[in-house]
């Protein structure tokens, strides 16, 4: 039986490390480099999120949010304020649900803030 072992190992060629390398090299370009695409992407998002933005939670809780903390974000909901984590933030309704009528909000709040800091 050793010496079945023996010949087993004895045979490992220079083709059988080439295949281990492309193999190793497919797997790096199908699952992981992807994978740490969409991670980068899905923090970027949750980063870039501002105050007003109806977004959707993991959980399937619909709010607005209404203040943006270090460790996360208070969200305005029916039932009143909840704090929830970062990641906890699935994706964006603003834009999706109410389309232009989103922006020109956001435009008129833009102004509306800028007044009021111009008046203090």
């Amino acid at each position: 039986m050793l010496t079945l072992f023996l010949q087993a190992a004895g045979g490992s060629s220079p083709m059988m490390l080439i295949m281990m390398g492309v193999m190793f090299v497919g797997f790096y370009f199908l699952m992981i480099r992807p994978q740490m695409r969409k991670q980068k992407q899905e923090k970027n998002f949750q980063e870039n999120l501002k105050v007003g933005t109806r977004v959707v939670l993991t959980s399937g809780l619909h709010g607005r949010i209404a203040q943006v903390q270090d460790d996360g974000f208070v969200i305005e909901t029916l039932s009143g304020k909840l704090k929830f984590e970062k990641a906890a933030v699935s994706r964006e309704m603003t834009e999706a649900r109410f389309g232009d009528k989103a922006k020109t909000a956001e435009k008129a709040e833009d102004k509306k803030e800028t007044a009021t800091e111009e008046k203090k």
